[in-house]
């Protein structure tokens, strides 16, 4: 899709095609579905394994995904934050305040991945082509 000289591209328009674009990508790296291979792929594939979850580690993995959850939420409350102490719209008070809750949070979320054994950055999940779930 090509724009006319005289009208701008939209940066929303070029976020979403680099959006669709990066999908395109992770969706051709997916296998072929059963029905798309022929008879000699299909019988060289082995057969679906079924997920063995660990007894030892499964409480530190559910509390890695719990924990990943919660740091994403914090990096985007931060983010908003960050925008709205740039538009001016808080008080001196409430800038404070949450910055102090910004701060307590960071360091609970140290104090948890610490109890199990994790760092802040085995939280940040590899998306493959897509890249990091947290950034850097």
């Amino acid at each position: 899709m090509t724009t006319p000289p005289d009208r701008p591209v939209a940066a929303g328009s070029v976020r979403r095609r680099e959006v669709a674009d990066a999908a395109r990508r992770a969706f051709a790296l997916l296998p072929a579905r059963a029905d798309e291979l022929s008879d000699a792929e299909h019988r060289r594939r082995s057969p679906a394994r079924r997920l063995h979850a660990d007894p030892d580690t499964v409480e530190r993995d559910l509390v890695a995904l719990v924990l990943t959850i919660v740091e994403l939420l914090r990096q985007l409350m931060e983010r908003q934050a960050l925008h709205r102490v740039d538009q001016g719209d808080l008080t001196e008070e409430q800038e404070e305040r949450l910055g102090l809750t910004l701060m307590l949070l960071h360091d609970r979320m140290v104090e948890l991945c610490d109890h199990y054994g994790l760092t802040l950055e085995d939280l940040n999940l590899d998306l493959g082509p897509l890249g990091t779930l947290l950034p850097p």
